[in-house]
């Protein structure tokens, strides 16, 4: 049982394929992703992407739709890029937030003296508006994983969830 899946490449935007290495160039930018896996064949043929395999084992199955995703995503990130917003949820003291380079520093969280640190993964663009964060990148992984950062570094422990909600949240994903 052979599966294949194609992922159609939009006009203005480049894909190349040098020894399992899926580079997409389109109008905001390159993204360059290692796409080797055994038993599985990727081709850039006819203005699409073709991720096939002869194999029926589930793991492999599931690594298709992997790399499907991959390059639906990579294709998505030069055309349109990714945004997501933020929210900066306080209820007693009023938070702080600065970014200084590769970091975010939070200040005033809850209070406490010591500032919070989150980092910024390189290819994302971070802008502070009044109690809101908006992140943007082409890159779907960098910029998710900086919204998660800055989520984490305002973790509350050892205190009830339910009474102390103050956080940066994530509210919109686009």
């Amino acid at each position: 049982m052979a599966i294949t899946r194609q992922v159609e490449i939009p006009p203005g935007v480049d894909v190349t394929l040098d020894g399992g290495v899926l580079t997409v160039s389109g109008p905001k930018g390159t993204l360059v992703r290692d796409m080797r896996f055994p038993q599985i064949d990727l081709k850039v043929e006819g203005g699409e992407v073709v991720v096939s395999t002869a194999s029926d084992k589930k793991r492999i199955l599931a690594m298709t739709g992997t790399f499907e995703a991959h390059a639906k995503n990579m294709i998505r990130g030069v055309v349109d890029g990714y945004e997501y917003r933020m929210k900066v949820v306080y209820s007693h003291f009023p938070i702080q937030i600065k970014q200084q380079g590769n970091r975010l520093e939070i200040t005033n969280f809850l209070g406490e003296k010591q500032p919070r640190i989150a980092k910024i993964i390189e290819g994302v663009t971070v802008k502070i508006g009044n109690d809101e964060v908006t992140l943007t990148g082409i890159d779907k992984e960098k910029v998710g994983n900086t919204a998660a950062n800055i989520e984490h570094a305002t973790r509350i422990t050892k205190r009830d969830p339910r009474v102390f909600q103050d956080g940066i949240y994530i509210t919109e994903r686009a």
